[in-house]
């Protein structure tokens, strides 16, 4: 299995991939596997029940908004956001869901969604089960689904990964392992982003592939600019206040007048790293990078890559088509889910991949964006993923801003050396997913360790 760049990166809403896109995907295709199966005309209500983590963070994640907007047919990457909140508000106020904006049910929200946190199922900690009930009460049909991190979704029984119809037969230049990709770059004369070029031109056409990317780009884009427009407090309680606005006119004003700085760079970074999860976590449109909780990496260390060392479209195409490489080796190897392996998998990933793109487009060997990647994530080890009430707000925005740093870092120290060094990418990821699973579950995404219980002391 090669997942695709497009299943890497994808456009959705916040506050997170595993906990809003992924149960609002698995709530639309469970409409729409009862509506093929026929079951639509009986269903009176539905039930929903979310598992450990789900349950767990799900409040302050907004996992049940966007289970019932799923039940209502909208999805993460086409979704109105004012179409969805009056839809949200409706059954909130009429106890009654438009099934699939099909057909109106019975929904009471505090009855029928069961919040099982305690329960963790085997397949994954980030589980939901549906169950379409008839007028006796009786279930006529059940699925289970997993979120299992950047917002895909596996049903139970399910092995694949990816949709966008990659595998290793129909692929030109298949890799299991940085070893491998490494092989196939070397043994082509290509590029990592070549090398993905060349496997997503087996399902999509070259324009096909560059209007995808381009469309990636311009929602990063649009993302970090939304997020710098922006004043005041973040939902969720904590009362959190957006920065990024005011950070961006304290550094304007500090060009302007002609303040000598020698770090300013690492200001802009943590600006922009700031102001798109600051949109995330109000619930904005952000690309999983390769999840909502780590959006800010790539898209700051990209605007970095722009300011300071000038870039063009097809650079930047390159960054994104590296980055996905990068990524879809975790993805397959180890786990982007903060409930599986911690923040390690979601800012840690998202720092390795923007490692490895930042040195592609700086003219690295492959052998140096393999260092990169590499070196990036060797010291995001061990990361723990800790929310405070389960909002993706306090460690999540600055631990952006964090690795976003680190991987402009990790990238310098590659391109010093020659490639050469001790410990592989695919060691390194190895090691993550081993750490993952020795990792107490109360530092996965449960709000029960860590900074999570440490609020109230501060």
């Amino acid at each position: 299995m090669i997942v695709s760049t497009f299943e890497i990166f994808k456009l959705g809403v916040g506050p997170s991939s595993s906990h809003t896109m992924g149960p609002m995907t698995a709530a639309k295709r469970f409409v729409e596997e009862i509506e093929r199966d026929n079951f639509i005309a009986s269903t009176v209500t539905v039930n929903v029940t979310l598992f450990a983590s789900l349950a767990l963070t799900g409040r302050g994640h907004a996992t049940d908004r966007a289970v019932l907007l799923g039940l209502s047919g909208f999805s993460p990457d086409t979704i109105d956001p004012d179409a969805a909140e009056l839809a949200f508000q409706a059954v909130l106020s009429d106890r009654k869901l438009i099934l699939g904006g099909m057909r109106s049910i019975e929904f009471d929200v505090g009855a029928d969604i069961i919040w099982s946190g305690t329960e963790r199922l085997p397949g994954h900690p980030n589980a939901l089960r549906f169950d379409a009930l008839d007028g006796s009460g009786a279930v006529i049909f059940t699925a289970t689904y997993y979120s299992i991190g950047g917002g895909f979704v596996v049903k139970e029984g399910e092995t694949a990964v990816g949709s966008a119809g990659h595998n290793r037969r129909r692929t030109p230049l298949p890799f299991a392992s940085a070893k491998e990709l490494l092989q196939q770059a070397s043994s082509a004369g290509l590029t990592i982003a070549g090398v993905m070029r060349t496997n997503e031109l087996a399902c999509r056409t070259g324009e096909e592939i560059n209007i995808g990317l381009d469309r990636i780009l311009s929602g990063m884009d649009a993302c970090v600019e939304r997020g710098l427009s922006q004043e005041g407090e973040l939902p969720g309680g904590l009362r959190v206040k957006r920065r990024a606005r005011e950070m961006l006119v304290n550094l304007q004003e500090r060009e302007a007048a002609g303040n000598p700085d020698a770090l300013a760079a690492m200001d802009w970074v943590n600006l922009w790293a700031m102001a798109v999860n600051e949109e995330n976590a109000a619930g904005g449109r952000v690309v999983t990078a390769p999840t909502n909780g780590a959006a800010g990496i790539l898209p700051a260390v990209l605007w970095y890559f722009d300011r300071y060392h000038g870039s063009d479209p097809e650079s930047r195409r390159v960054f994104i088509l590296t980055a996905a490489a990068i990524g879809a080796l975790y993805k397959r190897n180890a786990s982007i889910a903060g409930a599986e392996v911690g923040c390690q998998g979601e800012v840690g990933v998202a720092c390795s991949m923007a490692a490895g793109a930042l040195t592609a487009v700086l003219g690295g060997t492959i052998a140096q964006v393999e260092n990169a990647a590499e070196i990036a994530m060797e010291h995001n080890l061990g990361l723990t993923c800790d929310p405070i009430a389960g909002l993706v707000q306090i460690p999540c925005i600055e631990r952006n801003a964090m690795g976003a740093i680190k991987a402009i870092d990790a990238s310098r120290l590659a391109l010093i050396g020659n490639g050469e060094h001790h410990v592989s990418l695919d060691r390194v990821i190895e090691t993550m997913r081993r750490t993952g699973a020795d990792m107490n579950v109360i530092y996965k995404e449960t709000s029960l360790g860590g900074l999570a219980v440490s609020f109230a002391d501060c």
